[in-house]
C-alpha cells in the first residue's frame, strides 16, 4: 500500500494531534526501536486514532529508510498519515539537488517535517552561514517539497530561547516558512526551560505577527511539557506534536495520553475518532511494552494508581459518590478505580475492596470492623496489601466465610543452600505437605533457594490440582523493612503468580526472606486454586 498524497480519514484538519515517537520519542535513554518495533508502535498509534505519526528520519539511517519502506507496504493506516522528518537543504545549495531533501521524497510520505533554525545564535555558529541565507533555505526547500505535492510541517528548533534574544528573526523564518508553503510551522520549546504563561504570550504573538498557522513541540525539562502545550492551544495552536507516555530526550516530550485526554474531556475538542479515548490505558500499556518499559504507575489517566483511593475519608466519600474525589469517570480513558487496603483503611475502604473483589460483605458492620482490625493489626507487622490483592482477598474471605480456604496444609518445608568448592551453589528444598487427607513429600532443586520451593510445592501438589501445572512465578520483589533489636530485621516479599489467563499478587512476611516467600507461596498456589474454581471440600 502507498500513503502518497493520502488524505488523512475521519476527523477535520482544523486541529492536528501529531504524534513523534517513533522519532522523538526514540531518542530516550534506554530506548532502541527495531524496525518490527516502530511497525508495531505506529499501528497502535494509528488505531488510537491521532492524525499523524512521524516515522523518523529516512537517508539519515537504514533503519528509518527501511521502516518508511516497510510501513507503505505493509500498514493500510485508517487514521493517520505518516511524516517524514528531514532538514532544510545545504546552505549555498539547491534544494531540488540535495540529496537529504531527496530521500524525503522517496520516503513516499505524504508529509514531510522539516527542522529549520530559528535562533540567530545556532545558525551563525552551528550551521556556520548567514541569517539570510538560512532564510533562503527554509524557502528553497519548503517550496521544492511543495512542488512535488508533499505538505510540509516546519519545526522551528529553539524558537523560545531564539525569540527571546532576537524576536525579529524567530518571527521572520515562521513567516519565511508560511510564505513559502508550510502549512504548520511548529514553535518548538527545545530545551524545554519555558513556563506555561511565558508560552502562551509568545505563541500569542507570534500568530498576530505572522498570519501563520502554529503548533507546539514541547520538551518536559520543567516539568510543564503538558501544561506549555495546553498553553499554546489557548493563544491559538491548532497543532501539538505529543510521543507516547511522554518518551524523548532527557526528561521527555509532552505526554500524549493526559494532552489528548485534557483537549476531549476539558476542553471539548474531538481530536480522536468515535470511542478512542476509552482505549488510550490499553494503548500506553501495549506502547510500554514494546518498547520493554516498566508502564508508569503514577502517569495521569493511564496509570494503574491514576484512580486508587487509599485514604478512608476519600474512600467514605466514594462509596456515597465517586465523582466526590475523582476528577473524571475513568472508564472514559479505559482506566479502573481502585480500593487500596492499608492502615488507613476504614469501614468504606474495605467495603469497596470487598465489592471489587467480589465478596458481599452485605451490611454486617462486625465483619467489616473486624477486617478492618486484622489489616491494621498485620500491617503493623510489615504486610502491605495495597500490591497484594489476592492475599487480601484471602483474608476477606476468611472473616467472610468463618473458616480460612484450606487447600493444602504444610507440615514443615526446608531450603538447603550448597556451597561447592568450584564456587557453584546446589539449591534444593523439601515440602512436606498434606492435601485431601494424603501426606505428600517432594523434593525439587532450583536456581535459588525460593524456586527450589517453588518448584518442590509445585511438585507435591500437581497430581491432585493438575491446574499448578499452569502456574508461573513471574515477579518477586523482596523489601527489607526497619531494624528491629540491633541487626534483626523483617523482611517482605512481594510474588506475582500468572495462569495464562491472568496474575494474581501474594505478600508474605518473616524473619528471613525464605520464610516470607514459603508465605507469599502459599497465599499464591491457594488463590490460584481458588481462582480456578476449586472447592476446598472436594
Amino acid at each position: 500500500m502507498t500513503t502518497e498524497n493520502a488524505e488523512s480519514p475521519g476527523l477535520d484538519d482544523s486541529f492536528h494531534v501529531f504524534d513523534t515517537t517513533l522519532r522523538d520519542g526514540a531518542q530516550r535513554e534506554g530506548i532502541n526501536l527495531t524496525v518490527a518495533d516502530k511497525l508495531t508502535i505506529a499501528r497502535h498509534l494509528d488505531e488510537f486514532g491521532v492524525g499523524f505519526i512521524e516515522g523518523g528520519w529516512p537517508g539519515a539511517n537504514p533503519r528509518d529508510t527501511e521502516f518508511f519502506a516497510r510501513a507503505r507496504q505493509e500498514i493500510a493506516f485508517q487514521h493517520a498519515q505518516l511524516v517524514a522528518f528531514g532538514a532544510t537543504r545545504r546552505p549555498g545549495g539547491d534544494a531540488a539537488a540535495d540529496p537529504q531533501v531527496r530521500a524525503l521524497l522517496e520516503s513516499g510520505a505524504p508529509v514531510v517535517t522539516l527542522v529549520a533554525k530559528s535562533h540567530d545564535r545556532h545558525v551563525e555558529l552551528a550551521l556556520r552561514t548567514t541569517l539570510d541565507e538560512n532564510l533562503e533555505m527554509v524557502r528553497d526547500t519548503v517550496s521544492h517539497l511543495v512542488s512535488e505535492g508533499r505538505r510540509v510541517f516546519v519545526d522551528c528548533e529553539h524558537f523560545f530561547d531564539g525569540y527571546k534574544a532576537n524576536p525579529d528573526y524567530a518571527k521572520a523564518v515562521v513567516r519565511a516558512a508560511h510564505e513559502a508553503g508550510a502549512d504548520v510551522v511548529i514553535l518548538c520549546d527545545t530545551n524545554g526551560g519555558m513556563l506555561p504563561a511565558q508560552i502562551q504570550a509568545v505563541v500569542a504573538t507570534v500568530l498576530a505577527d505572522t498570519g501563520a498557522r502554529l503548533g507546539i513541540h514541547a520538551q518536559d525539562d520543567t516539568g510543564c511539557a503538558v501544561a506549555n502545550t495546553l498553553a499554546a492551544v489557548d493563544a491559538g495552536a491548532t497543532h501539538v506534536q505529543c510521543t507516547a507516555n511522554g518518551y524523548g530526550e532527557r526528561v521527555g516530550n509532552a505526554n500524549l495520553f493526559p494532552v489528548v485526554a485534557a483537549l476531549e474531556l476539558k476542553y471539548g475538542k474531538q481530536v480522536l475518532p468515535d470511542g478512542a479515548l476509552a482505549e488510550m490505558t490499553r494503548i500506553s500499556h501495549a506502547i510500554a511494552e514494546v518498547v520493554n518499559l516498566t508502564p508508569s504507575t503514577h502517569q495521569p489517566y493511564v496509570g494503574v494508581s491514576a484512580f486508587a483511593h487509599k485514604a478512608g475519608l476519600h474512600a467514605s466519600a466514594i462509596k456515597v459518590d465517586p465523582d466526590l474525589y475523582q476528577h473524571i469517570d475513568p472508564e472514559l480513558v479505559g482506566n479502573t478505580m481502585r480500593m487500596l487496603v492499608s492502615d488507613m483503611a476504614g469501614r468504606a475502604s474495605i467495603e469497596l475492596k470487598g465489592k471489587e473483589l467480589g465478596v458481599d460483605l452485605g451490611d454486617d458492620r462486625a465483619l467489616v470492623a473486624r477486617v478492618v482490625e486484622r489489616v491494621k493489626e498485620r500491617e503493623l507487622q510489615g504486610y502491605t496489601y495495597e500490591a497484594a490483592d489476592a492475599s487480601f482477598e484471602l483474608l476477606l474471605r476468611e472473616e467472610a466465610e468463618g473458616r480460612a480456604r484450606r487447600y493444602f496444609r504444610t507440615e514443615s518445608w526446608r531450603a538447603i543452600v550448597e556451597d561447592r568448592p568450584d564456587g557453584t551453589h546446589a539449591n534444593e528444598a523439601t515440602v512436606k505437605l498434606w492435601a485431601k487427607g494424603e501426606r505428600i513429600v517432594a523434593t525439587a532443586e532450583g536456581n535459588g533457594p525460593v524456586n527450589a520451593l517453588d518448584r518442590a510445592m509445585r511438585l507435591a501438589l500437581e497430581r491432585i490440582y493438575p491446574q499448578l501445572a499452569k502456574f508461573e512465578l513471574v515477579d518477586y520483589k523482596v523489601r527489607i523493612l526497619e531494624g528491629r533489636h540491633g541487626t534483626e530485621s523483617t523482611t517482605r516479599v512481594l510474588i506475582t503468580t500468572s495462569d495464562g489467563n491472568g496474575e494474581w499478587s501474594t505478600v508474605g512476611v518473616g524473619e528471613n526472606v525464605i520464610a516470607a516467600s514459603w508465605q507469599a507461596l502459599e497465599d499464591a498456589f491457594t488463590y490460584g486454586v481458588l481462582r480456578a474454581g476449586i472447592d476446598p471440600a472436594e
